[in-house]
């Protein structure tokens, strides 16, 4: 086994040759290279798998044994300075090694179909490659500089990917706000790496642990200093993580591929910044205030990112800010210095979310075929709904990862959720109190979703696909009145043009059309429409593909058996779980005792209050989101209830306000666009005014002073060297004039 850890330091620079050769084979061949592009995704897969059972077999040893193991080497050696590159294999490496490595390869089997028909497929494999490269790079580095390099290429790298599709406007937006957003905390980890360097002389983590503990131990180190110094590196986790305030990049950069949100925004780069501070929690737990800092950044992010989720309308968008209060669990957790449940969640929501993802990718690919490849109607769940017959294995595997989310037992996500749901009560009553009430508004949006993306009826907005009406159907809810209004009208235009021109629109034929397995090879379409001379083709929904199926199942699961890595199957408790064993040797390095007993009857307690709350959220979504007739009638219940007057008023009040707050993201990138952005754009042009008056004014009137110096001069020279020397003997005897009374009387 030694042997074997002598040579860890290959893991991060496996994927690296599929990004090089595919860019130099654009370069020398590029007829060639993309004749073979099918290949390139194999050689990804075949890497990447090899990095996955390499990281498998270093856990071992770590579960057995609880071994560290760190290997360097020497790079800059001075008399003065000294810096060195290795490879550090402890648990929290071993976690999310596997992790990346394990989502990674899903994600890139499912991308295989899911990216065949852009032109961008080599394009994609390449960055994503890289990106693998530069995870594994960041997760095995020994010291804060190593950290800081591939902290920076992966910032990189989810700039690339997330502005994959940079032809649209939008997708360029977005990834120029993820760059800029992270900068800002990229900016601040880098000048806290600079100061506990100049505090410790030191990058390596052990040896900055270990004399930053001896100077805390003595009362050598100025504390306001330090708490600066930690605040700075805490705000590169902010930014990478998605934690308030600097949160507002990760709802836009769905716009990227729906497999990029699956790898770097549920299991990989996001949690960077879990990583980070799990990595450097021995030196936050000895600094004052900068765990009550952690966690009371958490407990507002889980907050924020669970009412933000209640409006959203963007499948996509209402998972990245689920990712967000999730993240907000794990940074509450380490906050409260519960490092194994927070490194539990980090576990089980990785792959829970990991699945959501491809399976909203699987419903949005369904999609495309009835509005035609738009985000703005194939991501949006006013258009959704009715899927269940057409796509059951995704249908099924959303649900489960649905349940997972909620905290449903025993899928994966109920284990972590509820250990930090219980360490809340330990620490802080109130954070407690908002920690559970967030628990019922994780599952109640959850449910929204899966209910108004696959359940009830087809939300097209030109008939139903069944064919057998002719109305318009579409999911009446609290949120949806202004949006079914809209539709409304859009269906009254296409009538009236449909009747004032029979040519222009070409409805549903009374034939059945045969539709292959995949139904993009399909010969004749359900539904031809042409509309302004754009024909488009519709078809009935339908499943993905086996190579799009394939990794959801895998995740499936992962999703159900996951969790049970956690739990002490020993009913005295004389046991440790393997997840504890395994965090032995971290757990130890901060001084922590791990509790060995269980007491089942306190955990049938607190799991039985955790789902109550979990179980009322579902609830309330399916009340309000079910299916068309029963929304209608909750309505009608809602109406009969409330009437009218002083109550309904308040209700709609109350109703539009939340709405609002939560479709409008909160204020917070409209707060950022007036303060920040306009601020900067002001000073920009104030900066440019005094540019252009001040300073090129006085060069200007340097210039302008001298023509007219000149040209006065020029009248004065008449070429007699008399009358030169008499002006140079006035000018003499003036200054000798003054020099005498100023000076010579002192």
């Amino acid at each position: 086994m030694e042997q074997t850890y002598q040579y860890v330091w290959i893991i991060p620079f496996l994927p690296l040759p599929v990004p090089m050769l595919i860019g130099a084979g654009l370069l020398l061949f590029p007829t060639a290279t993309k004749n073979f592009r099918r290949m390139w995704a194999f050689q990804s897969v075949l890497l990447l798998s090899i990095v996955m059972i390499f990281s498998i077999n270093l856990s071992i040893p770590q579960i057995t044994s609880s071994s560290i193991y760190q290997y360097v080497w020497s790079w800059i050696i001075t008399n003065d300075f000294s810096l060195e590159f290795g490879c550090l294999i402890d648990p929290l490496t071993s976690i999310m090694s596997i992790l990346s490595t394990t989502v990674g390869i899903m994600v890139l089997v499912y991308s295989d179909n899911y990216m065949s028909h852009d032109e961008g497929y080599l394009r994609f494999f390449a960055y994503m490659s890289f990106f693998s490269t530069s995870m594994l790079g960041l997760v095995t580095s020994s010291n804060l500089i190593q950290i800081y390099i591939f902290w920076e290429l992966v910032g990189m790298c989810s700039y690339l990917l997330i502005g994959f599709w940079f032809t649209r406007p939008v997708a360029a937006n977005a990834c120029q706000k993820a760059f800029v957003t992270n900068r800002v905390g990229d900016f601040g980890l880098l000048l806290g790496i600079l100061g506990f360097y100049w505090i410790t002389g030191s990058f390596e983590f052990r040896d900055l642990f270990k004399i930053f503990n001896n100077l805390i131990y003595n009362n050598e180190v100025n504390f306001l200093f330090v708490t600066l110094c930690a605040v700075l590196l805490f705000a590169g986790a902010v930014a990478k993580s998605a934690q308030f305030p600097l949160h507002v990049w990760l709802p836009d950069a769905m716009e990227g591929p729906t497999p990029i949100s699956a790898l770097i925004h549920a299991a990989t780069m996001v949690a960077a910044g879990i990583f980070l501070v799990a990595r450097l929690l021995p030196l936050f737990i000895v600094i004052p205030h900068i765990m009550n800092l952690i966690s009371l950044v958490g407990i507002i992010t889980v907050l924020l990112g669970a009412t933000l989720a209640l409006a959203q309308k963007d499948i996509k968008r209402g998972l990245a800010y689920s990712t967000m209060s999730q993240l907000g669990y794990m940074m509450l957790a380490l906050g409260m210095g519960s490092y194994r449940s927070a490194l539990f969640h980090l576990i089980t929501h990785a792959y829970s979310k990991a699945l959501l993802f491809l399976g909203s990718g699987s419903v949005i690919h369904s999609m495309e075929t009835l509005v035609g490849y738009s985000p703005n109607k194939s991501q949006n769940m006013v258009f959704m709904g009715g899927l269940t017959k057409h796509v059951p294995i995704t249908k099924t595997a959303f649900l489960l990862g649905t349940l997972s989310l909620c905290g449903i037992p025993p899928l994966a996500c109920f284990w972590s959720k509820d250990e930090i749901l219980n360490d809340t009560w330990l620490y802080s009553p109130m954070f407690a109190i908002i920690a559970w009430s967030t628990a019922g508004l994780n599952a109640f949006y959850m449910t929204r979703i899966y209910l108004l993306a696959l359940e009830g009826h087809l939300n097209v907005h030109f008939q139903n696909y069944s064919g057998k009406k002719n109305t318009l159907f579409y999911s009446i809810s609290l949120w949806g009145k202004e949006d079914s209004t809209r539709i409304n009208k859009k269906f009254r235009l296409l009538t009236l043009l449909r009747t004032n021109n029979p040519k222009i629109f070409s409805f549903f034929s009374k034939k059945t059309y045969r539709i292959d397995e995949n139904v993009r090879s399909m010969t004749q379409p359900f539904i031809t429409i042409t509309y302004f001379g754009n024909k488009k083709n519709f078809s009935y929904p339908y499943e993905s593909d086996n190579t799009m199926l394939f990794p959801i199942l895998v995740l499936v699961l992962f999703t159900l058996f996951i969790g049970f890595l956690g739990i002490p199957f020993n009913q005295e408790g004389a046991d440790l779980d393997i997840l504890s064993k395994w965090l032995t040797p971290s757990i130890n390095l901060l001084h922590q005792n791990l509790n060995n007993s269980i007491d089942w009857y306190e955990f049938a307690k607190d799991a039985i209050l955790s789902v109550s709350i979990a179980l009322f959220g579902i609830f309330i979504a399916f009340f309000l989101y079910k299916p068309v007739y029963s929304s209608l009638q909750n309505l009608d219940f809602i109406n009969s209830f409330v009437k009218t007057g002083p109550k309904r008023y308040l209700l709609d009040k109350l109703i539009k306000s939340i709405y609002d707050w939560s479709y409008n993201r909160g204020y917070i990138d409209a707060f950022y666009a007036t303060f920040f952005s306009g601020g900067i754009i002001e000073l920009a042009e104030l900066t440019s005014f005094f540019d252009r008056r001040v300073i090129d004014g006085i060069t200007n009137g340097v210039g302008v002073l001298s023509f007219f110096v000149g040209e006065g001069l020029k009248s004065v020279g008449g070429g007699r060297i008399s009358s030169y020397l008499f002006l140079y003997l006035s000018y003499v005897s003036i200054f000798l004039l003054i020099y005498y009374f100023l000076f010579l009387d002192l």
